[in-house]
């Protein structure tokens, strides 16, 4: 008899019916409530049916297996946000235009979707899931919102901060509009491998380069802002942004605080009202038999 299990960032993992397999059309339970599994059989086939359909795993692989965890997360987190949106009366309209303002613009369901990708700084601090979640649906960027809407980094931590990296700054003036085989996705260049940035600089806009197994071409730049927490703040520092570098720090710093808190509320709010399915467990649980990541 398999026991219930607390998965990393997930939720609580039910019985299987009969003893095996998962229950079907049952994407998990919030709050003891079942959640249809349609939405995600949905995307799955969109990305079946998708340009980069040849990229993914095979049909029925340990792989695909986990992609299909993998998207399952981010519907139930974006669902689980929902929730926690409309109990707290939230205006999911107007995380509509994302942080930085800009408009939205609409997903393959006519549903609002994020006007910009994170940064890779960002991305990396929520997880895949989290920052899945946040570009595409309003919900969960109200939520992130309106839970560390009091979240500051203090003045010892900035200084601590200072004092470990001797910066006077953080970020740059300008985030990089990158193009990739896999896509377009903007980004600090001080986030990008040393190697990759230097060779960027010196080509021509537009001109592909390759720096090991990156592929890229630099094909514009745009105003450094603050990613998925510093509003519509600018992170740059200097005669650029108009800010003095101990803000541009500050505000750097709480962007980053603010992603930390999120998660952390996140992954508490998963534990308590998400309730996981056999087959749809987090793709990170290393109870479930597809997971062969190992340090």
């Amino acid at each position: 008899m398999s026991t219930p299990v607390v998965a990393e960032a997930g939720g609580r993992v039910a019985e299987p019916v009969g003893g095996m397999g998962e229950p079907v059309g049952l994407l998990g339970l919030l709050d003891g409530r079942p959640l249809p599994r349609a939405e995600l059989d949905r995307r799955l086939a969109a990305l079946r049916d998708g340009p980069r359909a040849s990229a993914l795993p095979a049909p029925g692989s340990a792989e695909d297996r986990q992609l299909t965890r993998w998207v399952a997360q981010v519907v139930l987190t974006e669902q689980l946000c929902q929730a926690e949106a409309a109990e707290r009366g939230l205006d999911c309209a107007a995380a509509e235009r994302g942080l930085d303002g800009a408009a939205a613009t609409r997903g393959l369901d006519g549903a609002a979707v994020a006007p910009v990708r994170l940064d890779q700084r960002a991305a990396v601090e929520l997880g895949s899931i989290a920052a899945a979640a946040y570009e595409g649906s309003a919900a969960v960027r109200a939520v992130f919102a309106a839970v560390t809407a009091t979240v500051e980094a203090t003045p010892s931590e900035i200084a601590a901060y200072r004092a470990a990296t001797g910066a006077t700054a953080v970020g740059s003036a300008s985030r990089w509009q990158l193009t990739t085989p896999d896509g377009d996705f903007e980004a600090d260049p001080a986030t990008l491998p040393a190697d990759l940035a230097a060779a960027l600089r010196s080509a021509p806009v537009g001109e592909t380069v390759t720096v090991g197994a990156w592929t890229v071409a630099l094909t514009g730049q745009v105003p450094s802002r603050a990613a998925a927490g510093g509003g519509d703040a600018d992170a740059s520092a200097g005669t650029d942004a108009g800010v003095d570098a101990e803000e541009a720090v500050a505000e750097q710093l709480r962007a980053c605080a603010r992603r930390i808190a999120f998660v952390r509320w996140l992954d508490r709010a998963r534990a308590e009202r998400l309730t996981l399915v056999p087959g749809l467990e987090h793709p990170g649980d290393p109870a479930q038999p597809d997971n062969h990541h190992r340090h």
